[in-house]
């Protein structure tokens, strides 16, 4: 299960702490109408109108003109610079030709807009003022250009800017005693570069309450206990109050020199995408940044602002010529002129991948390697996306966006994993994905379609397949069944809410855009956003509503102070998602039946699994990637799905794919290993059968009736009160003696499960060990147990960190693991102790670098190539330094151990006639078919002695040992922490034991 994150985490503007809060780049723009008004009759002599603008209220950085005589043409978006006029006011002077009257619309030239709310100012000739939407005729500068004194009762505030870097701050405030203004507040103006300013009056008050924000749900309020200020000047910066300031923009010359013009602009184009690159421009008090704006194809101009001089794009048209035009900007808001324009012409789209095929082989073979891809490595920079979590979660300021990793990164690191002698990868969920905080893949929105954040041009997710192929490791793809995202599921249900574009909420809901559809990666050019949700909302109640109240004010406000309504939010009790398709109720009892048929948290929407509609559409789904040729599917959330359902449905439906696309020797070969969260340190799960992990790997032992709904209550009923007691055991994971015999696989559901009692034991590995043990009677085959240390959710004992044991800890957890019963599996960048004792998620309450899904590139920087499993041709750079740690080596070395003793893959086990309390074990695995036999003595850390075993000649893997046994017996001295013994007997030929396997290390020695 992954730890699902919220929404709606906003700023309080006077609670107990400061939240920097979803942020959505910049103001949702009010898009100007461009149609232009009705004729008139010419007149006998050129006109002129100069018009005032107000930048009282606005308090943009820059202010541009787009107007249109009427009968006449539009200016080109974004329109003319105004010019500064007086304190308050920017002014320009038009020719209107002929014209008597036309119509203007302003802008910040940044994408926000002044245009009369979609009405157009419709202005005359002659002096004219607007000021907040009110039109009349005066010269408001003709008096003088210098501010008015303050009165006695008054307050000039300063606030610097340099921190913050907002382009818009609002000061909310309340004079001492009287009433707070309106969220969120007044406008502040500029002063100077660094620094806005607003006078106000105090109403006879001597001081204020106050804080500062940029119109756009960030909040400056002090860290909750807002800013207390007096009357006369005072200065805020960095949470710092100076009462009785001198002005700081006094002895400051304003900045109006724009940065230079960037020059040497380059682009390339490969397939269908381009690298922009250009030196940089220089400015007399520094440059902030580019915008690059982009023409040609057939979606019109795209505008974009970045912050290095490199910009990349991916998926463009193909055989298009792209011309691309640069300007540079800083803080004082001043923008360059234009940069030359380049042009780069798109060659041929690159040819898709060939499909893939399904590798095959026994899957107890393959030690895993699990990834967040988005977290890996960064192959493709022009697919990072921040969301609008970016700011807010405080990614941005670590130029750290959440979805950063891809499946290019993953193909050009799959040597470092080879290295590490891993042959199989779990990555996270592939599909596209939509919610706030969707980097890990766990809100699954279209299931048929790959998260484009995730894809490049030559390095789709079919590409990253076959790459993994080539090189003998299999895809293991993370795969939801239980949940979608929070907005629905594409093609199956997507649910509309209700939005408005008021005062309040236009910043938050996207003017719809025909023709533009979300995909996560593309940017709509109208906001700056990829996170588009235009297509989400309506203010009209749309046809077959069922949401009850629908826009109906619920009464309580947001945490800005802005009106809530009902149908606002997706939710299970609201009647805003049918029945048919998805639950509709919370869980209440994580133990209980309700466990299985409500939704786990607000951001995943629970499937009602047991309609056929949902059945029919997921399984769709998934088949698109069996066909793809993955290996098999990590199963997310299993425990949320009735095993009735499974067994019947979901499982059967995976089995007869995999056997259509890849014949009965492969089909055996499909792993599926669930997630059954059963997160305690006891066999059964709080006493439930129900939500214990073994519980999954049975068939059902009874007939249902077909009524999904109904079988899965009646399953649950009939399972719980049969009780822990009467549930089906199974020795297909242990020896019979010495002997290896053929499992029973025919109760066997075909889901396999990750070892949660282990995992929740490996605080310390005889725990986890000796757990371990006590539960395998109940599964139907432990030796296909997926286990782990720790993963994107919890560590031992349901940690919220990542395993922060130690060195020696970590080596002796591997010892264990990559011997004993079961598949060892590893959690990216654990091989490093990556972000060891790191809180593993916080959602967006904290940056990503701080947690335990930080990003691992910078440690695998260079290049190495692997020429075989566990063995390092060459490495360069970063990687080499990570190669070289210990526990890589010591990784590496028993990765190479389990694959030359089959008995530590496959083998069943046993600890009868073995003493010494620690670690210690017997494991065999003999195919008749192939010839093999493989017999291997096992102690990990601890002294052991080993009795009634197979008289003969034995060699220790570790150390080359030799020993011969004539009394059955053979005794073991303790190897010491992390280190261990395997003495595996020699039974000549093919089966001859293979003696010291590798190099001494750390702690194999």
């Amino acid at each position: 299960m992954h730890l699902p994150t919220r929404h709606r985490t906003r700023h309080r503007p006077r609670a107990a702490t400061a939240v920097l809060v979803l942020v959505t780049g910049l103001l949702a723009a009010l898009l100007p109408a461009l149609a232009t008004g009705p004729a008139h009759a010419e007149a006998a002599a050129s006109n002129t109108a100069t018009v005032f603008y107000s930048t009282a209220s606005a308090g943009w950085p820059a202010y541009n003109l787009h107007w249109a005589p009427d009968g006449g043409s539009w200016t080109s978006v974004p329109g003319v610079p105004m010019d500064a006029a007086c304190t308050g006011w920017v002014e320009k002077t038009v020719d209107l030709g002929a014209a008597t009257t036309w119509q203007a619309t302003f802008n910040n030239g940044q994408g926000t807009w002044d245009n009369n709310g979609g009405h157009n100012y419709a202005l005359g000739t002659g002096t004219i003022t607007v000021k907040d939407g009110v039109v009349a005729h005066s010269d408001p500068c003709a008096g003088g250009t210098t501010d008015p004194p303050p009165a006695a009762t008054s307050a000039t505030v300063f606030y610097s800017t340099a921190t913050v870097g907002w382009t818009t701050v609002n000061l909310h405030y309340a004079p001492t005693g009287k009433a707070w203004t309106t969220v969120p507040g007044v406008g502040m103006e500029p002063a100077c570069a660094g620094w806005v300013k607003k006078t106000v009056d105090l109403q006879g008050a001597t001081g204020l309450a106050a804080t500062f924000n940029n119109g756009n749900g960030v909040w400056d309020n002090n860290n909750g206990a807002n800013y207390a200020l007096s009357a006369g000047t005072s200065t805020v910066k960095d949470t710092e109050v100076t009462a009785g300031a001198a002005d700081p923009c006094a002895a400051v010359v304003p900045d109006t020199t724009p940065p230079t013009r960037p020059s040497a602009v380059r682009a390339t184009a490969t397939d269908t995408s381009v690298v922009l690159s250009w030196d940089p421009s220089t400015d007399d008090t520094g440059v902030t940044g580019y915008r690059v704006t982009r023409t040609g194809g057939t979606k019109g101009t795209v505008v974009t602002s970045v912050a290095s001089t490199v910009f990349t794009e991916s998926g463009l048209e193909a055989l298009t010529a792209y011309t691309y035009t640069v300007v540079a900007l800083d803080a004082a808001g001043n923008v360059s002129d234009a940069s030359a324009p380049v042009t780069a012409t798109t060659g041929s789209a690159p040819p898709p991948a060939a499909p893939g095929t399904m590798l095959g082989t026994d899957p107890r073979k393959d030690p895993i390697y699990f990834v967040l891809t988005a977290r890996f490595y960064d192959g493709d920079t022009s697919n990072d996306r921040g969301g609008n979590q970016d700011v807010a979660s405080g990614n941005a300021a670590n130029h750290d966006p959440m979805f950063r990793g891809d499946f290019k990164g993953l193909v050009q690191k799959l040597d470092y994993i080879k290295a590490l002698g891993f042959s199989a990868i779990w990555i996270t969920p592939v599909v596209l994905n939509r919610s706030d905080y969707d980097y890990h893949g766990y809100h699954g929105w279209d299931f048929y379609r790959v998260d484009p954040r995730l894809e490049s041009a030559g390095a789709s997710y079919q590409d990253l397949i076959n790459a993994a192929h080539a090189k003998g490791i299999k895809i293991y793809q993370d795969v939801v069944y239980n949940h979608s995202s929070r907005w629905g599921a594409k093609g199956l249900f997507v649910p509309t809410v209700y939005g408005v574009r008021d005062a309040q909420w236009s910043w938050y809901y996207d003017q719809p855009e025909d023709g533009f559809a979300y995909d996560g990666l593309t940017v709509d050019p109208q906001t700056g956003k990829s996170y588009y949700n235009g297509d989400l909302w309506s203010t009209a109640e749309p046809a077959g509503n069922t949401c009850m109240n629908w826009g109906k004010p619920t009464g309580q406000k947001s945490p800005e102070g802005y009106t809530l309504y009902n149908c606002q939010w997706p939710s299970p009790t609201s009647g805003m998602f049918p029945a048919k398709y998805y639950h509709q109720c919370w869980i209440g009892n994580w133990e209980g039946e309700d466990s299985r048929s409500c939704w786990l948290a607000d951001d995943l929407a629970d499937f009602n699994t047991e309609n056929p509609e949902v059945q029919n559409y997921l399984i769709g789904a998934y088949d698109k990637y069996i066909d793809m040729g993955v290996d098999g599917f990590r199963v997310d959330t299993a425990v949320h799905v009735p095993r009735v359902t499974w067994n019947r449905r979901f499982l059967p439906a995976i089995q007869q794919r995999v056997l259509q696309d890849w014949g009965p020797a492969k089909a055996q070969d499909f792993f599926v290993f669930g997630e059954v969260g059963a997160f305690v340190n006891d066999k059964w799960n709080r006493g439930s059968v129900n939500h214990s992990a073994q519980f999954y790997t049975w068939k059902e032992r009874r007939e249902y009736t077909s009524d999904d709904v109904q079988a899965a209550l009646d399953q649950y009923t009939y399972e719980e009160q049969l009780g822990t007691g009467n549930q089906p055991t199974s020795t297909n994971a242990f020896l019979d003696g010495n002997a290896y015999h053929t499992p029973d696989h025919s109760q066997f559901s075909g889901m396999n499960i990750i070892d949660m009692r282990m995992h929740m034991n490996f605080g310390d590995a005889h725990n986890a060990f000796s757990n371990g043990k006590d539960s395998d009677d109940s599964v139907n085959d432990a030796t296909y147990n997926v286990v782990y240390v720790d993963s994107h959710d919890y560590g031992p004992n349901k940690s919220s960190v990542r395993y922060t044991g130690g060195q020696d800890a970590w080596a002796e957890n591997m010892a264990l693991m990559w011997t004993f019963r079961g598949i060892p599996t590893l959690y990216y960048g654990s091989e490093i102790q990556f972000q060891a004792g790191k809180t593993i998620d916080c959602g967006p309450s904290c940056p990503l670098a701080t947690t335990g899904r930080a990003y691992y590139g910078d440690h695998l920087e260079g290049t190495v190539t692997a020429p075989d499993f566990s063995v390092v041709g060459s490495a360069t750079g970063e990687v080499a330094n990570t190669l070289a740690q210990p526990l890589v080596k010591h990784l590496q070395r028993l990765n190479q151990i389990r694959r030359a003793v089959p008995a530590l893959q496959m083998g069943q086990y046993s600890t009868d006639g073995v003493s010494g309390g620690g670690m210690s074990f017997k494991r065999r695995y003999t195919d008749a078919a192939s010839g093999v036999d493989s017999f291997a003595l096992v102690t990990v850390t601890d002294a052991a002695t080993f009795s009634g075993v197979p008289d003969g000649r034995y060699v220790d893997a570790v150390t080359g040992d030799v020993r011969t046994v004539t009394g059955g017996t053979l005794s073991v001295a303790a190897p010491g922490k992390g280190d261990m013994r395997v003495y595996v007997l020699d039974l000549g030929g093919a089966n001859a034991a293979p003696g010291k396997v590798g190099t001494d290390g750390p702690y194999l020695k």
